[in-house]
């Protein structure tokens, strides 16, 4: 039997937490790990109240920053024997399991590696003037020639799922900045494909203010960046032009990722 785990990140959830808990709890999947870290609201409380025996809860007392809480939950996840793993964010409150079990199948049934959600099956008009997250996401599948087939499907967007020889041969803790995972998968000639539809608006997520917009697109403008250089086999960089896309890049722990990642697992 393949087991299947679905990785949660969550700081600040409450009154999220317990529906994307409730959607997942309903699925036919082994394990829900939730990373929860840095929150000061209802989050841990609501989690535990629900006695969801699928449930293991990693907690960290500090927020560990966008993204790094996946790199934490795949080492979980892989410790624990794991076939397939989906990555659902803590705020996506919207219906779309039946999407998510397509994700799981793109891996267990269709032998993909990367299965990716095309969150714009109809693709932005003016591309560059409307977000610049499209535009380089873009840029990088053109790089890794996978345009054709994923578009501009990112693991930065949407809930994703991953196989059991994508976290042996990528470093873990490559998945804290996601392009450059899907870059090290497509170097490592590893199958990435799109195996769902949920377009943007059905996945639920909070709404943001701008300035929190803002710092989103120069993350994954700037994690796109890096991951076009990995392609390259050039240093790391996250500069176009004039400017320096860090968004919230700055604010990933890595230290805290790089300790986790040295614990030895702890027996099941």
């Amino acid at each position: 039997m393949d087991l299947i785990s679905v990785v949660v990140p969550a700081r600040n959830e409450g009154g999220r937490i317990t529906t994307v808990l409730q959607n997942l709890g309903t699925l036919p999947i082994d394990q829900i790990i939730l990373v929860a870290n840095g929150s000061r609201d209802s989050t841990m409380h609501e989690a535990l109240n629900m006695r969801l025996p699928k449930l293991q809860i990693i907690y960290f007392h500090d927020s560990l920053g966008i993204d790094i809480p996946r790199a934490i939950g795949a080492k979980a996840a892989l410790a624990l024997g794991s076939d397939a793993v989906a990555f659902v964010d803590g705020d996506m409150v919207g219906t779309f399991n039946e999407n998510l079990m397509e994700l799981v199948d793109g891996i267990l049934l269709k032998h993909m590696d990367m299965a990716l959600t095309n969150c714009y099956p109809s693709p932005p008009r003016h591309i560059e003037r409307c977000n610049p997250t499209f535009q380089w996401r873009l840029n990088l599948n053109k790089e890794l020639g996978l345009e054709k087939k994923i578009s501009i499907a990112n693991p930065s967007h949407g809930p994703h799922a991953v196989s059991r020889r994508f976290l042996e041969t990528t470093p873990l803790r490559e998945l804290a900045i996601p392009p450059v995972s899907m870059t090290l998968a497509r170097m490592n000639k590893l199958r990435i494909d799109v195996a769902t539809t949920i377009p943007h608006y059905r996945l639920g997520s909070s709404v943001k203010n701008q300035i929190h917009t803002n710092k989103i697109i120069d993350t994954i403008v700037g994690d796109c960046l890096e991951a076009i250089a990995a392609f390259r086999n050039h240093p790391r960089n996250r500069q176009w032009q004039s400017k320096t896309y860090l968004g919230y890049h700055i604010d990933r722990r890595f230290d805290l990722l790089d300790s986790f990642l040295d614990e030895k697992p702890c027996s099941k």
